[in-house]
């Protein structure tokens, strides 16, 4: 469902390996991270570029985690294609998550 990496930053990057981050999946992954937070991960970023469509369940999912991270740490989102970046603008959820347009500038972002 996704695959990981550490920068030396303690940052992880989360690469969701998957085309749809909706119902089918979206429980699952969202459990899946939690681990990594309540693991001790508290700077994430997650990779979006394979996922080209998303639905209110992804949405849901995400809005969980970001929460569940809350004041402890960080999550930014990057890689978005534009059909998903156009349902985060629909719904104002730009408003709400950090985005970048990579990882390689999630990553700058998170490093300062």
């Amino acid at each position: 469902m996704f695959t990981l990496d550490h920068t030396a930053e303690r940052i992880t990057l989360i690469a969701a390996d998957c085309a749809e981050l909706t119902a089918t999946n979206a429980t699952q992954f969202r459990r899946s991270i939690l681990e990594l937070i309540e693991g001790g991960h508290s700077r994430i970023v997650i990779d979006l570029h394979q996922v080209t469509e998303v639905d209110s369940s992804g949405i849901g999912a995400l809005v969980s985690l970001l929460k569940r991270i809350g004041m402890r740490g960080e999550m930014i989102l990057c890689g978005m294609s534009e059909k998903v970046a156009q349902l985060f603008r629909l719904t104002r959820m730009d408003q709400i998550f950090p985005i970048q347009p990579d990882s390689a500038a999630a990553l700058r972002a998170l490093a300062v």
